[in-house]
């Protein structure tokens, strides 16, 4: 049971790692620092954003808009430390 919640923990920290790369990858195409016409930017932006966006969708439904400013992968991050904090301290059973 420990060797399942360990990979989950390591997955949800993977996860976490992607959604930091797609959003500082947002930042410097919108900043126009990397070139989003390169093969592999854009090979690499197009699989992070198929990654997260299906997560980050539902939060920016019931999110207000800030004029710009998403705050969407935020609370992402907050859930997946909360539910990484749960299955390391609560479900782990006791040895």
């Amino acid at each position: 049971m420990n060797a399942i919640l360990d990979l989950i923990i390591v997955v949800l920290e993977l996860y976490k790692w992607c959604l930091i790369g797609a959003v500082i990858l947002s930042w410097l195409s919108y900043a126009n620092v990397i070139n989003t016409r390169n093969q592999f930017v854009h090979l690499v932006s197009n699989f992070l954003f198929r990654i997260t966006e299906p997560a980050l969708r539902p939060i920016r439904r019931w999110v207000p808009d800030f004029g710009g400013l998403d705050i969407s992968p935020i609370i992402l991050i907050l859930v997946i430390w909360f539910v990484q904090r749960l299955i390391s301290e609560d479900l782990r059973p006791i040895t």
